[in-house]
């Protein structure tokens, strides 16, 4: 819907379509003529182009479904960015986000969608949200001044969290795999008692706190975080993790894991009560044994398994894991990955060759010589030394290579263990939006209850980004747009404010674009 004003000139009275737009922080109007006001019966007569452009219907040159707006109603209107705010509106009601929210914290879920829109929108330090709220639409409510958002961060209790975490874990317990990982956060904060010293995921040397989380494979939706002292291994956050996922319903799900879990007394607690699929390292014996086991016979056709693009060999058997429980061990293993591996190896000891024969006194004490080649000085030789290559050594450093051992307590086939095991990437994308785009990667918090929160909010707006990131992928946007520069895009689309109505500018082809692949509707 347009908006409409009046203007004389002379002695006649024209008639403009206005469009508002912000530059620079101040609100500008574009105007363009689209016809006249009967001087004598005061009617509006507009122009056959943009009678046939709008598709008006008149009678007797009226247009009786357009606005008419006075100068002094445009100036005193307010124009802000609306797409954005539109899209993550819309996202957070078709999620089941804003009405659990709603019902978990009635009093200040709007404020908690309104920060997390910020921090989705803009990836900018809380301290700003209060400057974005001043040109976007928003939910209406108290300003996010920095000592608002302070409140907010210090009043939310770990009770309500909880009834969150509980409700959407209900909501979202859809028939998926769950994939389970942890990062760290870390923090220049001395005040949390949560934040212990150690090198970090990204290994930096800062106090950092450790949060595990729980993301669907099939929604691509976060489920469930937990916040850990940063001292604590993988290995022991799993019980408690899986504790409180059993306390809020979600012992019905099934468990995607990395290596770091595969730990003897995590798969035992496992196999009494959880689905899970999970890869093992190969400082585990079993884990190497199979490599052993399959070598000799894994690469034929009968083993050709079809994972997207690459072309793997795979096989299943079912084996004892101990006197109670046995599991579907599946070995997986790539001729590729070791064909890349072997020449790159092969070539990097040509080229130690060529150095000790070069330099022999120079280069025989270098640490790769040492380890692949034995040295020997030798009258025999031109250069006074004889080079012999350890080839236990080489066969000993690729006998893993390309391989990949997953146990599972109930996927009975290599392909479907595969598939799963490669959707863990959700978890691990899902991190790294959340530390690299949500400003967490620094939590700048003085104490364990605001530390909480805010990574909550993170946490909101991980929801929301997950669920843009599912879209695009699965519409191909992002061979046109990064996500940021798709909500640029619908930055651009406006609402204008006058005399109590809602006017929102039309929508270009890029926005429709959007729009179509988010299913939303157009005729706003």
């Amino acid at each position: 819907m347009s908006a409409i004003i009046t203007s004389k000139s002379g002695n006649h009275t024209y008639l403009y379509e206005s469009e508002s737009y912000r530059e620079g922080g101040k609100v500008k109007n574009r105007r363009r003529i689209i016809g006249k006001v009967d001087p004598a019966t005061g009617m509006h007569i507009y122009k056959p182009e943009y009678i046939r452009e709008k598709g008006l219907h008149m009678e007797e040159g009226a247009a009786s479904d357009i606005e008419i707006y006075s100068v002094t109603d445009v100036k005193k209107s307010e124009v802000k960015e609306y797409g954005v705010f539109f899209l993550l509106d819309e996202i957070s009601k078709m999620t089941g986000l804003t009405a659990i929210l709603a019902e978990t914290m009635p009093e200040i879920y709007e404020d908690i969608l309104n920060l997390a829109f910020f921090i989705v929108s803009t990836g900018e330090p809380a301290m700003y949200c209060e400057d974005w709220l001043y040109k976007a639409e928003h939910y209406p409510g108290r300003a996010l001044s920095s000592q608002r958002i302070s409140e907010l961060l210090t009043n939310m209790t770990n009770g309500e969290r909880m009834k969150f975490f509980e409700r959407w874990g209900e909501f979202r317990c859809e028939n998926e795999f769950v994939a389970l990982d942890i990062t760290s956060i870390s923090t220049y904060s001395e005040l949390i008692n949560d934040v212990e010293w150690g090198y970090n995921r990204d290994k930096e040397k800062l106090p950092q706190v450790n949060v595990c989380m729980l993301m669907g494979e099939k929604s691509r939706l976060p489920i469930l975080q937990v916040v850990y002292s940063g001292s604590l291994t993988d290995v022991s956050t799993l019980k408690t993790t899986l504790q409180i996922a059993s306390g809020i319903e979600l012992n019905g799900l099934s468990l995607v894991m990395d290596k770091g879990f595969a730990k003897i007394d995590n798969i035992n607690t496992m196999l009494a009560g959880d689905r899970f699929v999970i890869a093992l390292p190969f400082t585990m014996g079993f884990a190497k044994d199979q490599v052993i086991r399959e070598a000799d016979g894994i690469d034929c056709a009968e083993n050709t398994v079809l994972i997207g693009d690459d072309v793997l060999r795979g096989t299943t058997s079912r084996q004892a894991w101990n006197d109670d429980f046995d599991v579907y061990v599946h070995a997986c293993f790539s001729p590729e990955t070791l064909v890349h591996a072997k020449n790159s190896l092969y070539a990097k000891i040509n080229e130690l060759i060529a150095k000790v024969r070069k330099e022999p006194e120079k280069s025989r004490n270098m640490a790769d010589v040492k380890k692949y080649l034995t040295i020997r000085k030798s009258k025999k030789s031109d250069i006074g030394y004889s080079i012999k290559i350890k080839s236990q050594m080489l066969t000993k450093e690729l006998l893993t290579t390309g391989w990949l051992i997953i146990i599972s307590n109930y996927i009975d086939s290599v392909q479907e263990a595969l598939q799963i095991y490669r959707g863990k990437d959700v978890v691990e994308k899902g991190f790294l939006r959340m530390k690299s785009c949500l400003d967490l990667a620094r939590l700048r918090v003085h104490s364990d209850e605001v530390m909480q929160n805010k990574i909550f909010v993170g946490f909101i707006a991980l929801i929301i980004t997950a669920h843009i990131h599912k879209v695009m992928a699965e519409n191909q946007l992002y061979k046109s747009w990064t996500m940021k520069k798709m909500l640029k895009i619908l930055e651009r689309l406006k609402i204008h404010h006058i005399k109590g109505d809602r006017i929102v500018s039309p929508l270009t082809k890029d926005q429709k674009r959007v729009f179509s692949a988010f299913d939303l509707k157009s005729d706003l």
